[in-house]
């Protein structure tokens, strides 16, 4: 079984995207605001991830068992349908990002700070990916995450930390009774070799989200997971 935690990744903020997510003036009072709590971040940010390459164990209707761990999903069952290993995860903005922001008191500097965290998180989640298949080559690979779909609901997320073992906390990821993660800004799931590729938000009806990524396709369900 490998395992490895990514401790030193480097955290380099895109200011220039910064500034357009925040809609910043060049030259702005705001942006020398911005710049202050930039360069704290970057000094003190340290993204981490770790992930685990499993095998899958045996599958039925609804479940896989992977590494003695039953993960109910039919979605997700569907989906690993031609796999054998798959690649539990969890990625973070680190707690040192996460303790920082709790200090701060002005409403504004805390909304950048949340966007600066998101995007140590998805800093995060692009070093595991280019790693995973550095190391695996599995050729085309999509993920999943507990709470993205009704159909692999929020509690399953107990499951996966039991499939992940130490390595969360290992990075300094905790699961709440409520099975959300501290840090805030954190993921977790599960990484798979796919022909095709896989998006839950081409499943998920919820509008407006933020964080979409495809477009909600109505017929998919049907034509790939509904039971005959």
């Amino acid at each position: 079984m490998d395992s490895l935690i990514l401790d030193s990744i480097t955290f380099q903020i895109d200011t220039g995207q910064l500034y357009k997510n925040l809609r910043i003036k060049e030259g702005s009072e705001l942006m020398a605001r911005l710049n202050s709590l930039v360069d704290k971040a970057q000094a003190i940010g340290k993204p981490k991830a770790f992930y685990k390459a499993v095998f899958i164990e045996s599958r039925a209707d609804d479940h896989v068992i992977v590494d003695g761990v039953m993960l109910t999903s039919r979605v997700l069952r569907i989906n690993l349908k031609k796999a054998h290993r798959v690649f539990p995860f969890v990625a973070t903005c680190g707690v040192e990002l996460e303790e920082w922001s709790r200090s701060i008191t002005d409403m504004l500097e805390k909304y950048w700070a949340d966007v600066i965290k998101e995007m140590a998180l998805r800093i995060a989640i692009k070093n595991l990916n280019e790693q995973l298949i550095e190391h695996f080559q599995p050729g085309k690979i999509s993920r999943m995450n507990p709470g993205s779909l009704p159909d692999w609901p929020l509690p399953e997320q107990q499951k996966l930390f039991a499939l992940l073992g130490k390595g969360p906390g290992s990075i300094g990821v905790e699961l709440t009774d409520s099975f959300l993660m501290t840090p805030i800004k954190s993921v977790s799931g599960i990484w798979f070799p796919t022909e095709e590729s896989f998006e839950s938000c081409r499943l998920c009806q919820r509008e407006l989200c933020p964080g979409r990524r495809a477009p909600y396709d109505a017929d998919l369900y049907d034509r790939k997971y509904r039971r005959e």
